[in-house]
């Protein structure tokens, strides 16, 4: 199979009749209000299912991974769905994907990267997509778990390529959910960025600005009160005493984004692929570091979810209209109609 492009309107008819989904954020388990700031490690941040903790050795240290393990609440079926979360977030705001899933009979597992959410937060770790992509192989071989659909968004995606490509015996199917790395940025004309200039960048973020870089960046200048929990851990960091760890751990975690491209590998990957593509996102490492010509040409998604469709060996494409970088809140209908039917390998 090649690609196929499935319009939003499509997918919205494709929903009539499924199962009930969360009209809004409140009416998922994450109805607790939140503190206004947080320690790196989120201690008062409060997840939508229990959060564990693996104990992890690499690099000649002792580092936990958090994760959430949700069992079926509907008959077993006997798959398991991996989410990995982008950068700007964690494993908590899978929690509208995590609830049908679990009611279809799926176990879920969303881990946060080292480095990210409630996990070990280490500023010598050497950062790289194929650590992260090791330590959630051995997140699962503890968990009991040989085999699952891994499902990447954002910067998640790049780390789900890179799984896939490692463990292509694990991973039953790859989806690619408005991901990051979909093009090279250094090829485009971007140039290098020195961490200590990241990091210089992370700390003059604020709980405004973080806000307003998520309203134009993924929402196109509309915010809605549903899109308040996106908002809260990073605001929340920069609010704290100790977000300076935090913010050294991005720009460590920038420079791995920029530096390791995995665009050029999508041929080798195995997995049936399906790339559920927002066309309205236009998310680019290092916009504001080009000219406006320059600039014009990144984060194209409509275009280049063809591309990348094009260039994995077995892809379907779903391309979502008029909509932006995390479709999963804001156009859940379509988004989880993509997602339930190309498990169902409709």
């Amino acid at each position: 199979m090649r690609y196929a492009i499935v319009a939003l309107l499509a997918l919205a008819t494709a929903c009539t009749g499924a199962s009930p989904r969360p009209d809004a954020l409140t009416d998922t388990p994450t109805v607790t209000p939140q503190p206004r700031e947080f320690d790196p490690r989120l201690t008062e941040y409060a997840y939508p299912y229990e959060v564990k903790f693996f104990t992890l050795e690499a690099q000649r240290a002792t580092y936990e991974l958090a994760y959430m393990d949700v069992k079926p609440t509907g008959t077993p079926n006997g798959e398991t769905v991996l989410l990995l979360h982008g950068k700007n977030f964690s494993g908590a705001y899978w929690a509208n994907t995590i609830r049908p899933l679990v009611e279809r009979g799926y176990r879920v597992i969303a881990p946060d990267q080292l480095g990210f959410g409630k996990s070990s937060k280490p500023g010598d770790f050497q950062y790289t997509f194929h650590a992260l992509a090791t330590h959630t192989s051995r997140l699962l071989k503890e968990l009991g778990v040989e085999r699952a659909t891994v499902v990447g968004h954002s910067m998640g995606g790049m780390v789900a390529t890179r799984f896939a490509l490692m463990f292509p015996d694990a991973t039953t199917r790859l989806v690619l959910v408005n991901p990051i790395g979909l093009e090279d940025w250094k090829a485009k004309g971007v140039p290098y960025l020195a961490v200590e200039r990241w990091y210089a960048n992370e700390l003059k973020k604020t709980p405004d600005k973080v806000k307003a870089y998520m309203t134009e960046s993924y929402f196109d200048g509309q915010w809605k009160p549903e899109y308040e929990p996106l908002v809260e851990l990073q605001a929340g960091w920069t609010e704290d005493a100790e977000y300076n760890k935090v913010a050294w751990v991005s720009a460590l975690t920038y420079d791995m984004i920029y530096t390791q491209p995995v665009v050029y590998e999508f041929g080798r990957v195995k997995a049936p692929t399906l790339l559920i593509i927002g066309d309205r996102d236009r998310t680019a490492l290092g916009k504001g570091l080009v000219s406006a010509e320059v600039r014009a040409t990144l984060g194209q998604y409509g275009a280049l979810g063809e591309e990348a469709a094009a260039a994995f060996p077995n892809a379907s494409l779903v391309k979502l209209e008029g909509v932006g970088h995390i479709p999963q809140f804001e156009a859940f209908d379509a988004y989880f109609a993509a997602l339930d039917a190309f498990l169902k390998g409709e």
